[in-house]
């Protein structure tokens, strides 16, 4: 949820939100599947999800039963993304092929390391995305990020967007160490928050102009800060 929430904040500094979006998502592990369903939850149109062997495209969305049925294919079956059309037979499958062709507002890299290079990005921009949310390690390669910077695209960095999952084990500790649990909306408020924090911190160091942030900077620069700070407080430096 963590790379999602981090976009939610990054659309209402710019005054928008997930409602109506259509998203693109690649992946269909973890992290590609919390994605889809939070994104859904918060109102918008996810029209993609990935494996290894290509895409499914689904211009009517993959909505709650949809993921589940795509649920049961990876995590149940250990099936390929292209089973989704044995019972959606009105989506395509592209084989050998990555979904960021498909028109959207929104894309969420969450499969792979350098799977949006420069021609992908440029092709996103070019078909009207507003926002990229790294939900995997290091999806977009470095020309990639240079290419949405220059658009003064929305693109919330891997280090910054897919912390969630660090801070959930870090919750899950203080969990254990405290013999205390916490109900689901507990922990969705916990992570949100934290979520919402680190956004702060990367807009505050990386805000350029009033109507643009550089998140990647940002992101860059608070890590530096955090570390500096640690390093004077325990007198290492």
């Amino acid at each position: 949820y963590g790379c999602v929430y981090f976009a939610k904040n990054m659309l209402a500094v710019k005054g928008d939100s997930f409602k109506g979006k259509t998203v693109v998502i690649s992946g269909s592990g973890n992290v590609a599947q919390y994605a889809c369903e939070k994104a859904t939850q918060l109102g918008a149109k996810v029209l993609t999800m990935s494996d290894s062997s290509g895409y499914i495209y689904d211009k009517d969305g993959i909505d709650v039963a949809k993921l589940a049925y795509i649920m049961e294919i990876k995590n149940v079956n250990r099936g390929r993304i292209s089973e989704y059309l044995d019972k959606y037979s009105s989506a395509t499958f592209h084989e050998g092929e990555r979904p960021w062709s498909i028109n959207c507002d929104i894309a969420m890299p969450c499969a792979t390391q350098n799977e949006i290079d420069q021609s992908d990005a440029q092709t996103l921009i070019e078909n009207g995305c507003i926002a990229v949310s790294d939900g995997a390690n290091m999806p977009t390669t470095l020309k990639g990020i240079q290419c949405f910077q220059e658009a003064k695209i929305l693109i919330a960095p891997s280090k910054a967007a897919n912390a969630g999952g660090v801070a959930i084990s870090g919750l899950e500790m203080s969990q254990n160490s405290a013999r205390i649990t916490w109900k689901e909306a507990e922990l969705q408020k916990l992570l949100f928050d934290i979520m919402e924090n680190i956004h702060s911190e990367c807009e505050k160091y990386g805000r350029e102009s009033k109507d643009y942030v550089n998140y990647v900077k940002g992101a860059n620069i608070a890590g530096f800060i955090k570390v500096a700070d640690a390093m004077l407080a325990y007198g290492v430096v």
